[in-house]
């Protein structure tokens, strides 16, 4: 039985946003080896090319490719392909690569994340005990959008940390490193570590924010996320709190314009949050003669 055409869509708009990060010349690659149509030019973004190009994809071509990037759809019959369930709805997704005796202090680094629309996998957090531990790894490996390591002394001797690091990086994804302690080496070297040292997690989440928002390559999907994340806004505080990260973006599209316009309107929190709707309309202002 064919998929039902909710289906269709829900498939092609979530293989579009969790490829549209990784890159004109890994998404063209991706598509061959799926063997869905690609074009040697296009004008628009990497978004709406992959909409374009991924639904003119079978059935069985697009559940293939919707198993590589991570999200599956309950087929006719019964059968599932389920969305990794560690991962929080529409957000951005980060894995935090580390050494398992400072799981703490990551585990705190991933609820500070949350706030700035990025969710977080934390191996030890994560994984529940009966589940093959080796497998939901993988999983994040290939679903994340990004990865950050936590380099804290002898993060090189660990048998997993360089092998996350360079699954993510043959992806063509962007890694961030906090040094701990330890600076960069290897293939991320050549990379600007943010330091770390004796820095809250709070304060390190905040500045994995700015770096994101800023990445060519992470921008897009984090402005999607903290759209979203505007629109679910759940007090006056936090109306406020996620139109400060909104007026940080670095990519628009106009959906964006009528999506945080509506918020304003049928959001009560929004509404009532003193000097939000007035941001709004100058936020959807400058994007409009940019």
């Amino acid at each position: 039985m064919p998929l039902k055409p909710t289906q269709r869509i829900k498939l092609i708009k979530e293989i579009a946003e969790r490829l549209s990060g990784e890159g004109w010349s890994l998404i063209d690659l991706t598509l061959e080896q799926f063997g869905f149509p690609i074009s040697p030019t296009w004008s628009g973004n990497e978004y709406a090319y992959l909409v374009d190009h991924v639904s003119k994809g079978t059935d069985e071509k697009l559940v293939e490719l919707g198993e590589h990037v991570g999200y599956q759809v309950e087929l006719p019959g019964g059968s599932t392909v389920a969305d990794p369930p560690f991962w929080q709805p529409g957000l951005m997704r980060v894995f935090l690569s580390h050494l398992s005796e400072h799981r703490v202090f990551v585990a705190e680094l991933q609820s500070e994340l949350l706030s700035y629309g990025i969710s977080a996998f934390v191996a030890h957090n994560d994984i529940e005990p009966t589940t093959e531990w080796q497998v939901e790894i993988e999983t994040a490996l290939r679903t994340c959008h990004s990865l950050v390591a936590l380099l804290h002394p002898d993060f090189h001797a660990s048998s997993w940390t360089d092998q996350e690091i360079g699954y993510v990086m043959g992806r063509g994804l962007p890694v961030f490193s906090i040094r701990l302690g330890q600076d960069p080496y290897g293939f991320i070297g050549r990379f600007q570590g943010l330091n770390g040292n004796g820095k809250t997690a709070a304060q390190i989440a905040h500045e994995l924010f700015d770096a994101y928002i800023s990445n060519k390559q992470t921008r897009e999907q984090l402005a999607r996320a903290l759209i979203g994340q505007f629109e679910r806004s759940h007090s006056f505080a936090n109306a406020k709190f996620n139109m400060g990260l909104l007026e940080k973006v670095e990519y628009w599209e106009p959906a964006f314009s009528e999506r945080i316009t509506d918020a304003a309107e049928a959001n009560g929190q929004i509404q009532s949050s003193w000097g939000v709707p007035e941001r709004v309309a100058a936020l959807v202002a400058k994007w409009a003669e940019a």
